[in-house]
């Protein structure tokens, strides 16, 4: 009788042990679809340079080996949309230097720049803005000096993304132009034993509409697909496994539990037997 005690004492501790355990394949990334449960998805995207949008920040610098045109911008740097600022060399950090060529993609999706004025910018990607710039410039450069000797830098500033995961939550920022999820999160610092990698969600605002993307990162097959890049501004949610406070990491760590919860159920057995047979006497 007591055997039959022992062993159905020591199946439920293992069972119980083992059913919270995060095993491999709830962590490992790029696992070949089919298998575990790990879903498939299509091979049906490239990576697409990234389109302008309202609030985004361009940094806009104009050079040109012609002197005349080159003293012309210095007199003209303005910065975020409509504001212009003067620029002093005596007391200028280099940060502030920086933010004189920094321009905010206004509600109407345009920059408000020098000489130029309004310049439509949104849905166009940095090099078309490049181009652009450069073609309208031209006009008005011609009286100043040689204008085919002027080229203009375009760049987005202050990217960023955010992360909220079992070890928390943070703002990061994208410092290439292609940041991959995997990147993404390692930079953050991962998300954690007990995160459910099977389903992240990425947040992203899309033509002025909240997209939520559900999938599986573990999967091998979402390198190829729409879920493989990160965008300024998309926030990484991952949410926790179930049965977290009775889980472990590892097998060390298990068969230990499994050891500790066996000799502390033998324990109080032998109390509970104890009590039972001097109720007895």
């Amino acid at each position: 009788m007591n055997t039959n005690r022992h062993i159905i004492w020591s199946t439920l501790l293992i069972l119980l042990a083992f059913t919270s355990c995060v095993t491999s394949k709830d962590v490992n990334l790029l696992q070949k679809p089919g298998k575990h449960h790990i879903p498939e998805y299509a091979d049906t995207i490239m990576y697409a340079d990234y389109q302008l949008r309202t609030g985004d920040r361009l940094y806009v610098r104009v050079h040109s080996v012609d002197e005349n045109v080159q003293k012309l911008f210095s007199a003209t740097m303005g910065g975020y949309g409509s504001q212009n600022y003067q620029f002093m060399n005596n007391s200028a950090s280099m940060g502030y230097a920086n933010e004189l060529y920094t321009y905010l993609v206004l509600e109407d999706g345009t920059i408000d720049f020098p000489l130029v004025g309004k310049v439509e910018v949104r849905e166009k990607t940095t090099r078309e803005v490049k181009l652009l710039l450069e073609e309208q410039l031209a006009t008005f450069i011609k009286d100043y000096g040689d204008y085919k000797m002027v080229s203009v830098d375009v760049n987005i500033v202050q990217r960023m993304y955010s992360v909220i995961s079992e070890k928390g939550t943070g703002n990061f920022a994208i410092r290439r132009e292609k940041l991959t999820i995997f990147e993404a999160l390692a930079q953050a610092g991962d998300v954690g034993d007990w995160s459910d990698r099977s389903k992240v969600k990425v947040i992203r605002e899309v033509e002025g509409q909240t997209r939520v993307m559900a999938f599986d990162l573990r999967s091998k097959d979402i390198i190829n697909s729409e879920y493989y890049y990160i965008e300024p501004n998309d926030v990484i949610y991952v949410q926790q496994l179930r049965g977290k406070p009775f889980g472990v990491s590892n097998a060390a760590t298990t068969v230990a539990i499994v050891a500790t919860s066996l000799s502390f159920g033998g324990f109080v057995y032998a109390i509970v037997q104890r009590i039972i047979n001097a109720s007895k006497k």
